[in-house]
């Protein structure tokens, strides 16, 4: 996945995340959605930074990997 994907990817969630947002009565399933388009949010945030700094230091930005939930989601922002 390129650069150019990985931030189409992020714009497609923020929408499904601004609709459901919207929504003045969620459904359970959509509460659990927007959690985990939360998470999919931070994947795909962490994967472009990966993907940068490799650039920067003259690495293959292919190389970078979608990292396990639990790892992006102790971050502090």
């Amino acid at each position: 996945m390129d650069d150019q994907s990985i931030l189409h990817r992020i714009q497609h969630l923020v929408d499904e995340e601004h609709r459901l947002d919207e929504a003045s009565d969620r459904s359970p399933d959509d509460h659990k959605r927007h959690q985990a388009i939360q998470v999919e949010l931070d994947q795909c945030w962490d994967l472009l930074r990966q993907r940068r700094a490799r650039r920067e230091f003259g690495e293959d930005p292919d190389q970078a990997k979608v990292r396990d939930p639990g790892i992006v989601e102790r971050y502090e922002q």
